[in-house]
């Protein structure tokens, strides 16, 4: 029973629109899904991804309207790594987001930089073997696209209290001064970073929580593992796109468990994932609440 690296991860923006004018218009994702924040439906949950709207590949934000800009700190992820298909692919990206306004650092063959709200961004060239997640973008060859999910980064100042966790209950292994974690089909990594002397705020900009991908049949046995090594796992939570289970590792990140599936074709067709609000049956009953207090948001890929 393994993990299969990153499913998603789920960060904090104030400004649904510039959100997607960012991660559409500039870096050539997908938004496969325009939902709610199933915890708190007045607000949206954008999600965009890969052309399939596949796990791996799957960066979401919660919209808090007027929130202000936070920062990571302690127990925060504070950088998402993406990968690329090769050093011109680097040079692209350089050149794409200086022209967007985005100021970049080139460093041992990693490019870093941080979205318009300050989320830490980087992109190195991949080696993974796995299959590279690809958005079709009309401004982004496919040979430059991002590939999906390399690792997260985070903030802790006692790191070595999460290896048991991570390497007798969820499997990681021990790698390069952090941790990886392969299955049948893609792997990801791990690492901490001394923090920062100011403490972290979660805000617009911010990581809310990453979560790692597991097989249908296997969700329960983590839950299970989970317990056994000591945490506090929430019950099997049903998202309706997958289903989760939700805690706290020792330094102080939330992780959560998604599965791999129902996916997000389940109440929309493929071809127009991503282009309404879709609301999960158990929140349809809202609808003529919620949607009138949505702010529009105007998708650069679908013509209006």
């Amino acid at each position: 029973m393994q993990l299969d690296g990153i499913h998603h991860i789920t960060a904090i923006t104030s400004d649904g629109q510039k959100n997607v004018d960012f991660y559409v218009g500039v870096m050539g994702l997908r938004l496969v899904k325009k939902t709610v924040n199933q915890d708190d439906p007045t607000v949206y949950h954008l999600f965009f991804a890969d052309e399939k709207g596949s796990a791996g590949a799957d960066l979401t934000f919660f919209e808090y309207p007027g929130a202000p800009n936070g920062r990571a700190g302690e127990g925060m992820i504070h950088t998402i790594v993406s990968r690329v298909g090769s050093t011109e692919s680097l040079e692209f990206w350089e050149k794409r987001l200086g022209d967007a306004g985005i100021q970049t650092e080139m460093k041992d063959e990693r490019l870093s930089f941080a979205d318009p709200e300050g989320l830490g961004h980087e992109l190195k060239v991949d080696d993974s073997g796995d299959e590279a997640l690809i958005a079709d973008s009309p401004e982004v060859p496919a040979e430059h696209a991002l590939r999906g999910f390399d690792a997260a980064r985070a903030y802790s100042g006692r790191p070595d209290a999460s290896q048991q966790l991570f390497e007798e209950a969820l499997g990681f292994e021990s790698k390069d001064g952090g941790w990886e974690i392969r299955g049948d089909s893609r792997g990801g990594r791990y690492s901490f970073d001394e923090p920062p002397a100011e403490s972290g705020m979660q805000a617009a900009g911010t990581v809310h929580h990453i979560a790692w991908a597991s097989q249908m049949d296997d969700h329960e046995a983590w839950r299970d593992r989970v317990i056994k090594a000591g945490s506090q796992p929430t019950p099997v939570i049903d998202r309706f796109y997958f289903r989760s289970i939700y805690f706290r590792e020792p330094s102080g990140v939330l992780f959560e468990i998604a599965t791999l599936g129902p996916g997000f074709t389940v109440d929309e067709p493929l071809e127009s994932l991503g282009e309404k609000l879709s609301l999960p049956p158990d929140f349809e009953h809202l609808r003529e609440k919620v949607e009138p207090n949505l702010r529009p948001i105007t998708n650069p890929r679908v013509p209006a």
